[in-house]
């Protein structure tokens, strides 16, 4: 397979990093707007002729397409913040390859009532266009890295193996990770989180689908597994909840993070000061995005490995019925950073992303994941992708509940 992968922050060097010793990954091509962090990430890999470099504007799609054709590529890999994902994902069509992606297009809040009713949902603008891509043959596989990805398949696991009938699948996200010398340094693209976290979350319920709720509603305590331990966790707008009944037969459907009080405090304070904007304001005859600013003044999450300690966990509650009994189980992953860091030299939470993808493009190479369309990763066969998830080192659990 040969891919352009578009963005080289943490999580896109943990998917070139993960690719490197995989025979059937023929060449990766890795396009930045930041040239030196492309040729850091190369000068890691040690490769230059499998993993060249170049550079890209992610929002112009004349020049994506130009790298995917001057390559030959069969996937772009879309490893950028999903502002960027209609260019990246409207040229992998033009060009007529694959597309992959972990974070699917932008929502816009319901104009006039955005904490009860959905504006445009996540992911619409990909899904209007399926039938596109299904005429020509094409697959664009969207929401494939840890959550949305990973925790999608673990849905449709416990569809077709651990339960006779679903009541609820609850997407559930916690750690104990610190960042030493830092008292706020998120470990992942704050661009994202400021975007999920203070959008209105998505719930979706049988009889009733997708409406919305007020950001860091309904907190409960949920104990995660390997020493974590009990971490509350509130809703939070994120991919699973649009994803998942498209294709697991259940009953309701939610996401929710543990995120932590000082974290929240954190974040309802950008909001408050106008700091969340993604829209630029003149500042001192400069245009410039108030979420640009906050991201540049914090740390990069790509270069906090050093600095973390502790473990995260992915996973998937499913609560249902089997054999006429009731039954609550999590499936899950926990990732350690010090492993992370020892096995790629690269922090958890992005490594931990990162598999997710690699293993979809594996299974696409070979065939065994095919198809045409918009599709989430729920939409396949889950088994072989569990099975690849031991075979890459990052083995799941089975919690009973």
């Amino acid at each position: 397979m040969k891919v352009l992968l578009i963005g080289t922050g943490g999580v896109g060097e943990s998917i070139a990093a993960i690719a490197k010793d995989k025979p059937w990954m023929k060449q990766m091509v890795l396009a930045d707007y930041n040239l030196d962090r492309v040729k850091e990430v190369q000068a890691k890999l040690g490769d230059a002729q499998r993993f060249p470099g170049e550079w890209v504007d992610a929002n112009d799609q004349g020049l994506i397409e130009k790298l995917a054709k001057k390559y030959q590529v069969d996937l772009i890999m879309n490893a950028c913040d999903p502002s960027f994902n209609q260019s990246i994902f409207e040229a992998a069509y033009q060009v007529g390859c694959h597309y992959m992606d972990m974070a699917m297009t932008l929502s816009h809040p319901h104009p006039e009532n955005p904490y009860e009713e959905c504006g445009e949902k996540l992911g619409d603008y990909q899904f209007e266009r399926s039938g596109d891509w299904e005429k020509k043959g094409l697959l664009a596989l969207v929401g494939l890295g840890v959550e949305p990805g990973m925790a999608d398949v673990f849905a449709r696991y416990a569809q077709d193996h651990l339960f006779d009938k679903i009541e609820e699948i609850g997407v559930r996200d916690g750690a104990n990770l610190i960042v030493k010398g830092y008292d706020f340094a998120p470990n992942f693209s704050i661009w994202t989180t400021i975007e999920e976290c203070l959008n209105p979350p998505v719930i979706w319920e049988r009889g009733k689908g997708w409406f919305t709720t007020q950001p860091f509603s309904e907190p409960e305590m949920f104990e995660f597994p390997e020493g974590i331990g009990t971490v509350e966790c509130v809703n939070v707008e994120h991919e699973e909840v649009l994803l998942v009944p498209r294709w697991v037969n259940c009953d309701r459907v939610t996401f929710k993070y543990g995120l932590g009080n000082g974290f929240i405090g954190v974040l309802k304070t950008i909001k408050m000061l106008g700091l969340d904007n993604k829209d630029p304001i003149p500042v001192k005859e400069v245009q410039v995005a108030p979420r640009d600013v906050v991201a540049a003044c914090l740390p990069d999450p790509a270069h906090l490995g050093h600095l973390m300690f502790g473990k995260t966990c992915a996973g998937t509650w499913v609560k249902g019925i089997k054999d006429g009994k009731p039954r609550q189980v999590y499936l899950y992953q926990v990732a350690d950073n010090e492993e992370c860091m020892q096995k790629y030299d690269c922090q958890c939470v992005v490594v931990q992303t990162a598999f997710n993808a690699v293993i979809g493009m594996d299974l696409i190479d070979h065939g065994i994941w095919s198809g045409k369309g918009v599709r989430g990763p729920e939409s396949f066969n889950p088994d072989p992708f569990m099975e690849k998830m031991v075979e890459y080192g990052f083995p799941y659990g089975i919690k009973e509940m």
